[in-house]
């Protein structure tokens, strides 16, 4: 944003922070309560609980080539494109996901994430990304892990940074996110 078309208070030269932190409306306070969805995640004896779960991740360019390839690759199967159009498209849309990953600078940054009943919370070094249940269309299971399918892109998530019960409650979680879909 540039300087000159930055949100400024009216009427007054002082910074926003103070402005609000001065505006104190206790008049209309509305208090909201929505009701949680219960997350099964399953243990061996059978037990329902909520686990969540709390790992980081750092891409390797050649993990990240493999899950957008294989994701890819379902994609075109799924539209049933014929060759030579699917090998074109699978290529050219596994070569741009790996251009953005090393243009972003992905190997670089380590991502931390969060995963429990009322959603996804991944950070970064842009910063904190919250995704809610209703953005995930799916949980797929690829060679090297995991990949959440969200309505507007993909999470991957590799195998070699979970632990078997946190593989196990990502299972529960990606059943549970069929289930609603159906």
């Amino acid at each position: 944003m540039l300087w000159f078309n930055h949100p400024k208070p009216v009427g007054s030269r002082k910074p926003i922070a103070v402005l609000v932190q001065q505006h104190r409306d206790q008049r209309s306070t509305i208090t909201l309560e929505t009701p949680h969805a219960d997350i099964p995640a399953l243990h061996a004896n059978g037990d329902l609980v909520l686990m969540p779960l709390e790992f980081s991740v750092r891409y390797s360019l050649v993990e990240y080539v493999s899950f957008m390839w294989q994701h890819a690759h379902h994609l075109i199967r799924r539209r049933r494109i014929h060759a030579p159009a699917s090998w074109y498209m699978l290529v050219k849309t596994t070569w741009a996901s790996a251009f953005h990953f090393v243009t972003q600078g992905r190997s670089r940054h380590t991502y931390a994430f969060t995963i429990d009943r009322h959603g996804i919370v991944r950070t970064g070094p842009g910063g904190v990304t919250l995704i809610g249940w209703e953005d995930v269309s799916a949980i797929r299971s690829y060679a090297r892990g995991r990949l959440m399918v969200l309505k507007r892109g993909t999470l991957p998530i590799p195998s070699r940074c979970l632990t078997r019960e946190q593989s196990d409650s990502l299972a529960a979680y990606a059943a549970w996110v069929r289930e609603a879909a159906h």
